[in-house]
């Protein structure tokens, strides 16, 4: 660790006590830029610990956050110009970079592992839908919220639990078959599971999900295999811009999301907090046991824990975004997505130093949270 990376790190403790003590003061107009800066030099500061990198860019994320609840108005609106009409567009360019980092090859784990693909699926598209509904139906917030709660649930899984798998040496390859096959099914699947869980809330345009789910994801993806199929290679600049174009993506959608749904969130905020780590770890915990019970290898039971309580919360955000609800529907990805960051860096460094007890893993260099571990592409919100 160098000099800096220290001093980052003691700076970021000093604001840190000192961001809690303006809250206890109830000076959050100090405390709140404050957090923002504290969070940004901890994001600096760890990335000089091999074992701590893993949740630089999930500081970064909540810096971001903070800086969204702090100052929204830059980020809501641009004189007459609505910065919510990015988020779309913005979706789209992160998964033509997941098309670009992907080939055929990708596709193989059907056909090598296909009982491990199965449980993975099966698994991730019962459990979380189930497990989203009830807990809409356990709190008492409002219908648009309680929708989107079952939304974040039925959404496939996102990039982030490939790197998550990297970082606790589980089964890559397996990761990014079904994150890959999931989101290819989630057309189907997702709008179905908002008709029959989520109808009672607010109306839902199942085949209108079904197009904006294609328009976001699927096509970008195709395109960018078509991409990589014929140019991957001969355009180098562009393979190296990628990934710090969908890392500047994610960091963009999650603080439009926050300025546009900042008075939600600072009233409901703690409580979808609280939803979220129950349905964060019901996912890591349901995954990794049912896999277990179903005598899976360890690597594996571990990378569909993570499939399953890892989902994609942009592709919910732009599906919110579609629907015209962005300060509600919207409001619950915002915080899902950035409580899974930080609970899937946790746990991915927690197995990293617990090697699976059916087998002893080779040593590798742990990678940068915000980098796809395979092939470059970013970890999804």
């Amino acid at each position: 660790m160098t000099r800096l990376h220290r001093l980052a790190l003691w700076a970021s403790l000093v604001l840190l006590a000192a961001a809690i003590v303006l809250f206890l003061a109830d000076r959050p107009q100090i405390a709140g830029p404050v957090s923002v800066i504290f969070f940004a030099l901890a994001s600096y500061g760890v990335r000089g610990n091999e074992k701590l990198r893993g949740i630089s860019f999930s500081l970064l994320i909540f810096a971001c956050v903070s800086f969204a609840m702090c100052w929204p108005a830059p980020l809501v609106s641009l004189g007459e110009f609505q910065l919510s009409v990015l988020i779309v567009p913005l979706l789209q360019i992160i998964m033509f970079g997941m098309g670009t980092a992907m080939s055929a090859r990708d596709f193989v784990g059907v056909v090598t592992a296909p009982k491990a693909v199965l449980i993975g699926l099966g698994l991730q598209f019962t459990i979380m839908p189930f497990v989203g509904a009830g807990l809409a139906a356990s709190f008492d917030f409002g219908p648009e919220v309680a929708a989107g709660i079952i939304l974040i649930g039925a959404a496939p899984s996102g990039l982030a639990s490939n790197v998550m798998a990297y970082i606790a040496k589980a089964n890559l390859a397996l990761s990014v078959t079904l994150t890959t096959v999931a989101t290819l099914l989630a057309p189907f699947v997702t709008p179905f599971y908002m008709q029959w869980l989520a109808g009672q809330y607010i109306p839902i345009d199942t085949w209108g999900m079904m197009w904006s789910i294609i328009e976001i994801t699927i096509l970008p993806i195709v395109a960018g295999l078509v991409f990589n199929h014929f140019l991957h290679g001969k355009t180098g600049w562009l393979d190296r811009l990628m990934p710090k174009v969908s890392m500047a993506g994610i960091a963009l959608i999650l603080m439009i999301m926050t300025a546009g749904g900042r008075d939600n969130l600072l009233e409901i905020g703690l409580f979808l907090i609280v939803v979220a780590l129950i349905h964060n770890v019901t996912g890591y915990l349901l995954g990794y046991w049912s896999c277990r019970a179903l005598k899976l290898d360890e690597r594996s039971c571990r990378t569909i824990a993570f499939e399953v309580g890892l989902q994609n919360a942009g592709l919910a955000t732009g599906l919110a975004q579609t629907m015209g609800k962005m300060a509600t529907v919207g409001l619950v990805p915002t915080v899902f997505g950035s409580l899974m960051n930080i609970t899937g860096a946790a746990l991915a460094t927690w197995w990293r130093d617990r090697p699976p007890r059916d087998e002893v893993p080779a040593s590798e260099p742990l990678p940068d949270l915000a980098v796809h571990s395979k092939k470059g592409t970013p970890s999804g919100a």
